[in-house]
Parts: C-alpha cells; sequence; structure tokens
C-alpha cells in the first residue's frame, strides 16, 4: 500500500506545480495589465491638459470637436508608433517572429 501512495504523491507533484506556475503567470499578467492602464489613464491625461491648455487657445469658444479631433489624433499617431517600435523590438529579440 504504500508503494501506491508514492506513485500518486509523484503523479500529482508535477501538477501541483504546473498549477502554482500558470497562477504565478496569470497574476504577472493581470499585474502588469493594471500598471499598463493606470500608465495609459495618466498619458491620457496629460495629452488632454496639452490639448486643453496650448491648442485649444487657437480655436473659438465653441471648437470642442476640434480639440477632440486633435487630440484623437495624437492618441492614434502615439499608439501607431508605440506598437511599431515594439515590434521592432520583438523582431530582434524573438528568433521565432522572423518571417
Amino acid at each position: 500500500m504504500p508503494n501506491s501512495q508514492k506513485k500518486t504523491s509523484k503523479k500529482v507533484a508535477p501538477k501541483k506545480k504546473a498549477l502554482h506556475t500558470e497562477l504565478v503567470r496569470q497574476m504577472l499578467t493581470l499585474a502588469t495589465s493594471g500598471f499598463g492602464l493606470v500608465a495609459a489613464l495618466a498619458w491620457n491625461s496629460l495629452i488632454q491638459e496639452f490639448v486643453n491648455s496650448y491648442i485649444k487657445k487657437y480655436f473659438p469658444a465653441n471648437s470642442g470637436i476640434i480639440s477632440l479631433l486633435i487630440y484623437a489624433l495624437v492618441i492614434t499617431f502615439i499608439a501607431v508608433f508605440i506598437t511599431y517600435q515594439l515590434s521592432k523590438v520583438l523582431e530582434r529579440v524573438s528568433p521565432d517572429s522572423s518571417k
């Protein structure tokens, strides 16, 4: 009987380790995503304040749509630029990503 218990515990240990590893991986992903969201919100506030302080004063008083358009264009440019730069870094770092 003790032999069968040893075999069972050996089979369970790798499963527990895999579960623990996956749990840590998920926690890391969630934490990274959370901090990424906070950083994105901080950049959002900065860019809105920049548009309101430096760009909006060149347009008429009721130009909210123009300010929003400029804001959207700035955000789009930044998103495309950062995505492109990160994809270039990934190509250099990861040999699997080369086409």
